[in-house]
């Protein structure tokens, strides 16, 4: 029982670092973290699966592959955000943060490459309900 104590504090360990500084990097203090880990943690957004096979799906795997994986992260540009992630999900992220399209996208290319570093330390997706939709949960709950 310790042990998962234990494992549990490291991982929110971890979930606190990932929300400082996707907080600390994003001008409206937290809003569009907030609204993506609401679009990510419902049903629709898939969790962090999810999101991945979407860019890989709209041509951007070479890209979000740089974020899984445990080199340098590629840079993605707002236009290719909003190709990767699709329109409408992100007029949802943008009507949930109160932000206009176009901050969003560029905002969620600052914070998209580091959150999904961070969220995949191992250089892979977590399984299942593992560490991801637990930290999607909690993260939701700090940001709320």
């Amino acid at each position: 029982m310790n042990r998962n104590k234990a494992g549990r504090s490291n991982n929110m360990g971890l979930l606190d670092t990932v929300l400082g500084k996707q907080t600390e990097s994003t001008a409206d203090g937290g809003g569009l973290m907030n609204s993506v880990l609401h679009v990510l943690g419902s049903g629709q957004g898939g969790g962090l699966q999810g999101l991945v096979q979407s860019f890989e799906s709209n041509g951007l795997g070479h890209i979000v592959s740089s974020w899984v994986g445990k080199g340098e992260n590629k840079p993605i540009s707002p236009d290719q955000v909003e190709q990767g992630l699709g329109s409408d999900r992100v007029s949802q992220i943008a009507g949930h943060s109160g932000m206009s399209v176009e901050d969003t996208k560029s905002g969620l290319a600052k914070v998209l490459p580091n959150l999904i570093d961070k969220l995949t330390p191992n250089g892979q997706i977590p399984e299942g309900g593992g560490l991801m939709e637990k930290g999607l949960s909690f993260l939701k709950g700090r940001t709320a």
